[in-house]
């Protein structure tokens, strides 16, 4: 039995992309090699076109209409599901996370902790962003005049390049807990953690295109994505200067919301609102307020 056991061959995990609820190869049928941080092969990871970029904005597209839609009770019960699923495969990242940082199993399992904990941080803040940033006016006049936060749209992501699991989650919940899809360009050097997630939220109720996960390289995808007539916001967390710039130039073209690169010196330090608020648009509704009676008193 036991000589049976040394002759037995590894199963090598295929790696693929997380698009529309699906998990595609790269429709250029290109990979590259990922390795650990001491040039140790780990796995082979789909290499991303222009195509898929494409097919991952109308995945998003389609999904924005029912995810927007939804409460905001009921998307924050979906973000703390895949906290949960995250929670029961923790192991598995913590191994993938330590090979893509370069750090130990403790270190690792520390920052993975970490990631969860931010998933249930945002899935708190769904119903209560719009106390937050929404509200009643102060006006003169017989009016009600009622400032309430609305989703932007398709996000693109940028992730970050340094942090390939908890700056990944950080970049990612504050834009779908506001109810923004997204597309989500893996950070290049370390994908695996972003396509591992992928396969976490297939399993965790959360509706198919609403995060759709890419690989590649990274100026490569962002390139199209950012002059994407059907995009409406961008994220440039994991651009270095000179992409950013370009990328902030072709976002110009359809007036794109866009969230510069900005220095984070320690990813599990609290986050803050900013991320959300930066893909929330603002309506403003006003109403009569009306009069009874020959006083001319309004309600």
């Amino acid at each position: 039995m036991s000589e049976k056991s040394e002759q037995r061959l590894s199963v090598f995990k295929t790696y693929k992309l997380y698009v529309g609820g699906k998990f595609p190869r790269s429709e250029s049928g290109r990979v590259y090699e990922v390795s650990d941080s001491k040039g140790k092969w780990l796995a082979n990871a789909p290499l991303s076109s222009r195509k898929d970029a494409r097919d991952a904005v109308v995945a998003a597209r389609k999904a924005f209409g029912a995810w927007s839609g939804a409460t905001a009770y009921n998307r924050g019960q979906i973000l703390y599901r895949v906290a949960e699923m995250l929670e029961g495969r923790k192991s598995q990242f913590v191994h993938e996370v330590a090979d893509a940082e370069g750090l130990s199993k403790s270190k690792a399992n520390e920052l993975v902790e970490a990631t969860i904990d931010r998933w249930v941080w945002y899935a708190g803040w769904t119903d209560k962003i719009a106390q937050v940033v929404g509200g009643g006016n102060p006006v003169a006049g017989p009016y009600f005049n009622l400032s309430s936060p609305e989703p932007t749209g398709v996000v693109t992501v940028l992730a970050p390049q340094e942090s390939s699991f908890l700056g990944l989650v950080s970049v990612i919940a504050p834009v779908i807990a506001t109810g923004n899809t997204a597309v989500v360009i893996a950070g290049e050097r370390s994908p695996l953690p972003a396509l591992s997630l992928g396969e976490v939220l297939a399993t965790s109720d959360l509706p198919g295109g609403v995060v759709n996960v890419l690989s590649g390289r990274t100026a490569e995808i962002a390139t199209p994505l950012a002059s994407h007539q059907d995009v409406n916001a961008i994220d440039l967390a994991g651009a270095d200067d000179v992409l950013a710039k370009e990328l902030e130039i072709a976002a110009a073209d359809n007036l794109k919301r866009v969230l510069r690169p900005q220095p984070v010196d320690d990813w599990r330090a609290t986050p803050g609102i900013e991320r959300m608020t930066a893909f929330l648009e603002t309506k403003t509704v006003w109403h009569p307020t009306g009069s009874l009676g020959a006083s001319g008193s309004s309600y």
